[in-house]
């Protein structure tokens, strides 16, 4: 809300209607009858005026998809909200299984870090774009690099982690058995007799560093944790377990680390919101606003936050080392390989980044090539105050060219565009009321220019640098103009 200005800036007079009607009027905009006379005809057409508002949404709908910019900024948005989405969804089981966090922790470090980041940002990104009166070109070129330096972030987090760790039958065998690892299995003679359940479980770091996936496994006699058979590696008296997996080394600096960079990536990625939707709302006409921001949000969920969760799922599910098994049915998954779940995990997210950066910068290309097609209304463009000042800035600007053939015509024609689309790039404007055409020579076949959208109007003399010329390329006004001036002077002179 702070991001508002305190008054919008007034609609231009030139300004002209939308070509583009949005739904037909309604009943209730209608002026209403003074007496009930035609109550009864109104009531009656209620019922067409509701299927022509339902005939109409497919139309404008494809009027809408079929503009580049319109589709390509949504399509990136969905893309940034599928990393979230995605991303978020999983993250706090992540942090349990590459940092050995238990549940609530992994929660609350989200709630107390990234959330909070995360609001940060889509403030300081409404707050950047109003403070720096970014155009649609302005607010594109920030999208673009906030993406750029948030998927750096993502892709430091392939190398903030930690390994999944020796587990006992699962990842290395059991004691000093040689058993290869396409054969590893949970049971072991050591622990035969236990009857060990695999519905779930609850890992134990053994004296010998190794992880156990739970006491039982382990081979252990007592409730206490101790006198456990599987460990061979070491002394009977010392064959003893804590809860937990075994600590990995150097997996708590990795862990600041990562929070770190989450808090800086969650910040910054969400600054991307604000240019977003400013973009979207300056691609429409100002009657497919509302319409425009309904497409945003419906896209938003059917692909932004449907198939994502289930795309992250289904990728780290195939991670799984070991699932636990109930009634004989498959159940959760009891361990990770954290390598492959990493690097997998963060890859998804940089893809899906990766393609949003395509995207933006396609609606970059529209925007660069062909500025006022996409921009409705004039909107992003100079302030009411700068106006007046800039649009002097080329009073002095001439271009010229040798034109006796269309081919010449089409040239100084395409020199007219670029000289535009510079103008628009840089935030300028001509005054194109004072820009005039000069056809020179009799034989001129006197082409009609435009620049912009606006037809220029020919000029029967110029005047540049005191010399006058006509289209007949006659100097006689300079030479009356320079008698006058002569006369003047000696005037002067004489009276003086």
């Amino acid at each position: 809300m702070f991001g508002f200005p305190q008054s919008l800036p007034p609609r231009p007079e030139h300004a002209g209607e939308s070509e583009q009607a949005m739904l037909p009027e309604r009943d209730y905009e209608r002026p209403k009858p003074s007496n009930g006379v035609l109550r009864h005809a109104l009531d009656g057409e209620s019922s067409t005026t509701c299927f022509q508002q339902l005939r109409v949404i497919p139309k404008v709908t494809k009027h809408l998809l079929s503009n580049p910019v319109f589709t390509c900024i949504i399509l990136a948005a969905c893309m940034e909200i599928a990393v979230v989405a995605g991303f978020a969804a999983f993250l706090g089981k992540y942090l349990e299984q590459q940092f050995n966090l238990t549940t609530s922790s992994a929660n609350q470090l989200l709630g107390m870090t990234a959330i909070p980041c995360a609001c940060l940002g889509i403030f300081l990104g409404g707050l950047l774009v109003k403070k720096l009166s970014l155009s649609a070109l302005g607010a594109i070129r920030m999208a673009m690099l906030v993406n750029l330096v948030s998927t750096a972030c993502y892709v430091s987090f392939l190398f903030l982690g930690c390994d999944t760790g020796p587990v006992a039958g699962v990842t290395v065998p059991y004691g000093n058995n040689s058993t290869p690892t396409s054969s590893l299995d949970p049971y072991s003679p050591c622990n035969n007799n236990c009857e060990c359940q695999t519905d779930s479980f609850t890992p134990v770091c053994g004296a010998d560093g190794v992880t156990y996936l739970s006491a039982c496994f382990a081979g252990c006699s007592s409730t206490n944790l101790s006198g456990c058979s599987c460990l061979t590696s070491v002394p009977a008296e010392n064959a003893t377990v804590v809860p937990g997996k075994c600590p990995s080394p150097g997996c708590e600096e990795a862990f600041l680390t990562f929070l770190c960079v989450m808090c800086v990536c969650s910040m910054i990625g969400a600054m991307a919101q604000t240019p977003s939707v400013i973009i979207l709302i300056r691609t429409v006409s100002p009657e497919l606003k509302s319409y425009a921001l309904g497409v945003l949000f419906l896209l938003l969920r059917l692909l932004g936050f449907i198939p994502p969760p289930l795309i992250f799922g289904a990728g780290i599910d195939s991670t799984c080392l070991f699932w636990s098994t109930f009634c004989g049915e498959q159940g959760a998954c009891a361990l990770y390989d954290n390598v492959v779940y990493r690097y997998l995990y963060v890859s998804i997210a940089i893809a899906l980044k990766s393609f949003a950066f395509i995207l933006y910068t396609t609606t970059w290309q529209c925007l660069r090539k062909n500025y006022k097609r996409y921009i409705k209304n004039h909107e992003g463009g100079l302030s009411t105050r700068l106006e007046g000042v800039v649009s002097k800035f080329a009073d002095d600007t001439k271009s010229g060219g040798a034109v006796d053939s269309i081919e010449g015509g089409e040239a100084l024609q395409r020199d007219l565009d670029r000289l535009e689309n510079w103008a628009i790039t840089n935030r300028m404007r001509f005054n194109k009321g004072k820009c005039w055409i000069l056809h020179l020579g009799r034989g001129s076949p006197g082409y009609t220019y435009r620049l912009g959208d606006e037809t220029l109007d020919t000029s029967h003399a110029e005047r540049d640098l005191g010399v006058s010329v006509n289209s007949k390329l006659n100097m006689s006004q300079q030479c009356a103009q320079a008698a006058r001036k002569a006369n003047h002077i000696l005037g002067c002179i004489k009276h003086g």
